[in-house]
C-alpha cells in the first residue's frame, strides 16, 4: 500500500511540475496590469494616422506617466486581422467594423466599442510646376478606372491601406490594374514622388500635409493641393473646394473619412482612459491644431472685461 502511495504521489508531483513549466513558457497574451490612467497596453493603428494618432498619444502620456501604452502602426488589412486574430484588442482605423466582423469579436465573449474622433481629408496633389489645380469626382472616378489620360500617373500608399480601400469604393472598382496607377509604399513617399514629378497626381491624407516633419517637409513645399468638384452635392455643386476644417464641417469638400478608435478590451483600463482622452476638449483641440476636423468641436471660453471696472 506504501508502494502504491509514493507512486501515486510521484505521479501527482510530476504532473504539477509539468503544468507549472506550461504556465511559465505561454505567458497571458494580455496584460491585465493596467487602469485608466497607468499601466501597460498594446494598441494598433492604421499607418496613414501616425502623424495625428502619434501627438495625441505623446500629450496623452505625458500628462499620465504611469500609462505606457504601444502603439503598432500597420496597414488597415494587417490591423484589422490583428484585432480579430486576438493579437490586439485596441485599433485605430479609418472605419468602423462591419455586422461580420463584430460577430467575431462577439463569439469570444468580447464587445468592440467604437469612438468616432475625427474627420480626415483625403487630399490630391500634384507638383508645383503642374497647370492641374481643379479636378471634379466624377473626372477622378474615370481617371480610377482607367479612362482618363495614360499619360497621367496617379500614385497613392499601399496596396493594403485604407485609402485604397476608400478609392476602390468611390470608383466602385475592384483593383487598379493599369499600368499607370500603382501604390507605393508609404505616404511620405507619395508626396516625394509628385514632387519629382510634374506629371503625377498623388492622393494622400491631409494630415501628412499639415505641419510636415522635417525630414519629408522639403518634398510637401513642392507640391500643392488641387481642388475638388462634387457634382453631385447640390448645394454646392459649381464650387472647387480645397480640404479645411471649414470645408469639411460644411460638407463642401467631398472626399473625407472619420477616425474610430475600436476598443474590445471589454474592461475599463488603459484602452478607456486613451479613448476618454480622445474625446476630451484636451484631445479634441489637438485634431483641431492638425488641421484635421475633430468629431465635436472644442469650446472657447472669452472673458470681456468692462473698461470702467
Amino acid at each position: 500500500m506504501r508502494i502504491k502511495f509514493n507512486i501515486a504521489y510521484l505521479f501527482f508531483v510530476l504532473v504539477l511540475i509539468v503544468v507549472l513549466q506550461a504556465c511559465k513558457s505561454k505567458p497571458a497574451k494580455f496584460s491585465t496590469d493596467n487602469n485608466f490612467k497607468s499601466g501597460t497596453a498594446t494598441f494598433v493603428a492604421d499607418e496613414s494616422f501616425s502623424p495625428i494618432v502619434s501627438q495625441e498619444l505623446y500629450v496623452y502620456t505625458s500628462l499620465n506617466t504611469e500609462a505606457k501604452p504601444t502603439m503598432l502602426y500597420k496597414t488597415e488589412n494587417e490591423a484589422v486581422n490583428m484585432l480579430l486574430n486576438d493579437s490586439v484588442r485596441v485599433a485605430i482605423l479609418s472605419r468602423d467594423l462591419t455586422p461580420e466582423e463584430r460577430a467575431i469579436i462577439t463569439r469570444r465573449s468580447l464587445t468592440a466599442e467604437s469612438l468616432r474622433f475625427a474627420f480626415d481629408a483625403v487630399t490630391l496633389i500634384v507638383n508645383t510646376a503642374s497647370n492641374d489645380t481643379t479636378i471634379t469626382v466624377s473626372e477622378l472616378k474615370k481617371m480610377l478606372n482607367g479612362q482618363g489620360d495614360p499619360n497621367k500617373t496617379i500614385v497613392f500608399d499601399n496596396p493594403n491601406s485604407s485609402l485604397v480601400r476608400y478609392l476602390k469604393d468611390l470608383s466602385g472598382s475592384k483593383g487598379f490594374t493599369q499600368k499607370n496607377i500603382y501604390a507605393l509604399k508609404s505616404n511620405k513617399e507619395v508626396i516625394k514622388y509628385v514632387s519629382e514629378h510634374p506629371g503625377a497626381l498623388g492622393i494622400t491624407g491631409f494630415s501628412w500635409l499639415n505641419d510636415p516633419d522635417e525630414d519629408y517637409k522639403a518634398y510637401v513645399n513642392k507640391v500643392k493641393i488641387v481642388g475638388v468638384r462634387d457634382e453631385a452635392n447640390k448645394p454646392y455643386a459649381d464650387g472647387y473646394f480645397k480640404p479645411s476644417q471649414e470645408t469639411l464641417v460644411l460638407k463642401q469638400y467631398p472626399l473625407s473619412r472619420a477616425l474610430y478608435m475600436i476598443n474590445c478590451s471589454s474592461k475599463v483600463g488603459l484602452a478607456t482612459g486613451f479613448a476618454t482622452f480622445l474625446g476630451s476638449q484636451t484631445g479634441q483641440r489637438i485634431i483641431l491644431k492638425s488641421g484635421l476636423l475633430p468629431d465635436s468641436i472644442p469650446t472657447r471660453e472669452i472673458s470681456l472685461k468692462n473698461k470702467f471696472n
